[in-house]
């Protein structure tokens, strides 16, 4: 007995110093490749120059079943492609990018986001996209924490704010919010002025942040809001019989979506069977191609149009025709671009960084303050770490369904400014 204790005894005596230097050793080599999270000198799993290291970023998205999974399937071949091409260049810095290996379905669900975040955080340098606005926001404390950038699988509003993204979401194009305002401007100049307006909405942020942006645009413009309804996606309330009811009750000259493809079809197809006689406006993210095979399919086509942040995949941008050559076949949807062109400021982010001398988080997250990313003309350019956004330079691009073509859907107009955001002025985000 006694020797084990003096054995023990012992034992301590040697391994606390042995423990301190390995954890000073470590504190040391935390600039060095080796001991950043999410870079390695080992290529990567699927390297084309094997004689490079990899810089790992995670990718959080709506991937298999959840509301917006056809979106979120084609925003990651998107980036697949972009990251793709980028690496078939030569990469950055020494290094290629890997997105795939720490890519994970969160289903739009927010709890699932967080236990995926905190499964690929510890092994990678950043996340190339956080899908989803309260998703995002459900893991932004830990991301602050932990130096981690993000690009942004999301619009809102607050995003452009210091205050409010912490210096750590790259987002791009305009916010939910503007995006009403942009919608409504050419909508007013091509098809009729709306004095009365019925706003359809998820709850939540984004939601909240379009029909903000439609009260700005309806307060500067002289219209109101007859309608204003919360909705969820099917998985949760059903149906949109409720919202059909309601704008129905009081039809309004204009319907405005912020929902799924899903319901947006339902809504549209619906109300035009019920006698309703105005058109729709909707957000980004409640178009897909598929809708060209529902039942509101005629609807849809004489009816309604959808806003976007990007070049399409009709575009004449520089980035629009790259992001054709990168693709390996014909995209499902308008995702696909989308996808290519939110993977631009993360890549300028990068290369910034190398050219310091640091790949770590830290320079990552520092490297944000005056970043100017123009994304070959996919979107307008952009200057991150500011106060406030230059919301007077935002720019959407108007699309219509149309069977006709590849994907479901032409440009109407590829650079379409507001005059509303010109006048109006906008020093927080729209939403909290």
């Amino acid at each position: 007995m006694r020797f084990h204790s003096n054995f023990r005894r012992l034992f301590r005596l040697v391994a606390a110093p042995l423990a301190l230097a390995l954890v000073l050793t470590g504190a040391c080599s935390t600039s060095s490749p080796a001991a950043t999270p999410g870079v390695t000198r080992e290529p990567c799993p699927s390297a084309i120059h094997r004689d490079k290291g990899c810089i790992y970023l995670g990718v959080l998205s709506d991937l298999n079943n959840g509301p917006f999974a056809p979106l979120g399937k084609s925003l990651q071949d998107g980036q697949l492609a972009f990251w793709n091409e980028v690496n078939k260049q030569g990469g950055i810095g020494g290094y290629e990018i890997d997105i795939a290996t720490y890519s994970r379905d969160t289903a739009y669900d927010p709890r699932r986001h967080v236990t995926e975040f905190e499964n690929v955080a510890p092994h990678v340098l950043a996340l190339a996209m956080s899908f989803g606005t309260a998703q995002t926001l459900a893991v932004l404390h830990e991301m602050d924490e932990a130096d981690l950038v993000t690009g942004a699988g999301t619009l809102w509003s607050g995003w452009q704010y210091r205050s409010t993204d912490r210096d750590l979401v790259l987002d791009d194009g305009y916010s939910y919010c503007t995006e009403a305002v942009l919608g409504l401007d050419w909508f007013a100049q091509n098809h009729y002025q709306p004095h009365t307006l019925g706003v359809v909405a998820y709850r939540g942020n984004y939601g909240g942040d379009y029909a903000s942006g439609a009260l700005k645009w309806a307060l500067d413009n002289g219209a109101r809001i007859t309608s204003r309804i919360d909705t969820g996606p099917n998985a949760e309330v059903g149906n949109q019989d409720y919202p059909v009811a309601e704008i129905m009750a009081n039809p309004p000259d204009l319907v405005l979506l912020a929902t799924g493809p899903a319901e947006s079809a339902e809504i549209v197809g619906k109300l035009a069977r019920s006698g309703y006689t105005g058109r729709f406006l909707g957000s980004t993210p409640t178009w897909n191609s598929a809708l060209l095979k529902s039942p509101a399919a005629p609807a849809l086509i004489s009816l309604y149009n959808y806003t976007s942040p990007f070049d399409g995949w009709d575009g004449k941008s520089i980035g629009a025709k790259r992001a054709r050559m990168a693709a390996t076949s014909e995209p499902t949807n308008f995702g696909y671009n989308l996808g290519f062109a939110i993977s631009y400021p993360m890549k300028a982010l990068l290369t910034k960084a190398a050219e310091t001398g640091r790949l770590d988080r830290a320079a990552l997250r520092k490297s944000i303050a005056g970043l100017t990313v123009d994304s070959e003309g996919m979107a307008a350019p952009q200057v991150y770490g500011r106060e406030e956004p230059d919301v007077a330079a935002q720019r959407a691009v108007i699309n219509a369904p149309d069977p006709t073509t590849s994907l479901g859907s032409h440009t109407v107009t590829a650079d379409y400014r507001s005059p509303t955001l010109e006048r109006i002025s906008m020093h927080e985000p729209c939403t909290r």
